[in-house]
């Protein structure tokens, strides 16, 4: 793959890439943000997929307790992270919807990953500045703008609500009851 390629975040195959950049970089451009969670996801539901085969082989129910924990709080990472590249990209109703219910299916958001990079749903930056679009002017995009240049802002805030939303999903209790 030609530099000029890898600098575009062009894939060689099946649109991934060898990982090339640094932890710094992982969440400079919405690919890489979007990428990174879609495949943290994928992670999480073998973790939890893996607590129910050990609850029922092993009878060890607390590998589900940490499990659907652990992709809990991812499956709600990804779906803010997916909101907020939808925002910034512009993306239509669909495929943003796409996106976040791709989390609900188990390994689903690798091919919906691959699929948005493949019709350069994510290419591009974060758009920091006003472009003159007349969409530039909407209140939801100018506030985008106001977090994407105070990252650590936007980051803390996304914690601070993904972490919230967990806790009270805790206190409702899991899907299907505890029974």
């Amino acid at each position: 793959m030609s530099n000029g390629a890898r600098e575009r975040g062009e894939a060689f195959c099946v649109g991934w890439e060898a990982p090339t950049r640094t932890r710094r970089d992982v969440f400079r451009t919405p690919l890489t943000l979007f990428r990174t969670l879609a495949i943290a996801e994928a992670v999480s539901w073998t973790l939890l997929i893996g607590g129910l085969i050990l609850r029922a082989a092993a009878d060890l129910p607390a590998a589900v307790s940490i499990g659907g924990g652990i992709h809990g709080f991812v499956f709600l990472a990804y779906g803010a992270t997916a909101i907020l590249v939808a925002l910034n990209q512009r993306w239509g109703v669909g495929p943003a919807a796409l996106a976040v219910v791709s989390a609900v299916i188990p390994y689903a958001t690798i091919p919906t990953e691959i699929w948005l990079h493949r019709t350069g749903r994510l290419r591009g930056a974060w758009r920091l500045d006003d472009s003159g679009d007349p969409r530039d002017r909407r209140p939801i995009d100018r506030l985008l703008r106001s977090f994407l240049r105070r990252p650590w802002v936007l980051a803390l805030v996304l914690v601070a609500v993904v972490a919230v939303v967990f806790v009270v999903l805790l206190t409702v209790g899991p899907p299907g009851g505890k029974g």
